[in-house]
């Protein structure tokens, strides 16, 4: 489950430094920010020094080759982000909130200047993530809190490496880093989809050829399984949502809330025969399934998954090459936001 949810804190940021929206939210935005620029600390340094520890020199020594890597193999931006490290002393750095109405799979949407429009709202707080879920369900919308690992503003800042980046292993590490740079590379006002896709298929052409150039091939291995998980999760969750459309769409206000939870409890079931069965009894999403699911929680994972096949197969229509990709992409997403993903799927070239 660790690779479905990776959204980036941009919203707050953007909303901070717009001064866009309430009192409240500008200040928790900019405090949080301001706070994990202000305790950077140099990565050549810190791997330098004796008082490191000896498993987080470990770690930031692979991060600085994860890094270098980017830059050297995938063409990401070559710039201040990820040189240096925040220990933030929490399990996630921002906190998102999604919404959505009840009887429909449509997010709401919160709107920033400079950024555009995206489908949640970042907190740097805890706290203050909770009551604006709270508050939106008192609107009546369904909603879904989940806490975020990785941070990026797009390279208007030099984004440090944070403590909980480097929780998992060295291939989550990697993965998380091409990801967030990739961002960096290319970003559409607007469009969360298209962004989400390019940055998730840049993280894996790109984690791919690290471990390769590793030589891990048990890594490979691992990290093959893992993202096949992951699309059969999301697949699921697509099969989902599209007899939830038809629920919708067809039945009376009265039958819909039985027909939504009877979908949902379905949902549960498949999952649990995946996981017994195709995935040898992995129990990886369990915690996912084993919480509330609503339209919110659907709309935050279909964020990810819909058009990346697309932005891979652009990828090999390139030959791998990923200048001429970036090129491609850039050429699709100068396109009017309707025609974007019909051009993606369409793409029989790279030129």
């Amino acid at each position: 489950m660790k690779r479905v949810f990776r959204l980036f804190a941009v919203a707050a940021v953007a909303s901070a430094l717009s001064g866009c929206t309430t009192v409240s939210y500008y200040a928790q935005s900019l405090e949080g920010h301001v706070r994990i620029m202000a305790a950077r600390q140099d990565v050549g340094k810190l791997i330098e020094a004796p008082s490191t520890p000896e498993a987080l020199r470990a770690k930031l020594t692979s991060a600085s080759a994860i890094r270098q890597f980017a830059t050297d193999e995938l063409a990401l931006p070559d710039n201040s982000s990820y040189h240096s490290y925040v220990d933030i002393h929490r399990d996630a750095v921002t906190w998102a909130v999604f919404a959505a109405p009840q009887f429909s799979l449509t997010p709401k949407t919160w709107c920033f200047p400079v950024f555009g429009c995206v489908p949640y709202r970042g907190y740097f707080d805890r706290k203050s993530a909770t009551e604006s879920a709270m508050a939106l369900h008192r609107q009546g919308l369904d909603v879904y809190v989940t806490g975020i690992t990785a941070y990026s503003t797009l390279g208007w800042s030099s984004d440090p490496l944070l403590s909980t980046m480097l929780r998992q292993d060295d291939t989550y590490l990697a993965s998380l880093v091409f990801h967030e740079l990739a961002h960096q590379r290319l970003y559409v006002n607007g469009d969360s989809a298209f962004n989400e896709a390019f940055a998730v298929a840049v993280e894996t052409t790109g984690t791919r050829k690290w471990l390769r150039a590793a030589g891990d091939r048990a890594g490979l291995r691992r990290y093959e399984a893992d993202r096949k998980r992951s699309a059969d999760f999301l697949a699921l969750v697509s099969k989902t949502r599209d007899e939830l459309r038809q629920v919708y769409e067809s039945s009376r206000p009265p039958e819909m809330a039985a027909a939504k939870a009877a979908t949902l409890d379905r949902l549960r079931t498949r999952y649990r025969q995946m996981r017994n069965g195709s995935w040898a009894g992995y129990r990886g999403y369990d915690a996912w399934f084993n919480a509330p699911i609503n339209n919110a929680k659907l709309a935050a994972t279909s964020v990810y998954g819909e058009q990346v096949p697309a932005f891979i197969r652009l990828f090999d229509l390139c030959s791998g090459d990923y200048p001429r990709f970036y090129a491609s992409v850039r050429r699709i997403a100068d396109l009017p936001q309707l025609s974007r993903a019909e051009a993606l799927k369409a793409a029989t070239t790279c030129d």
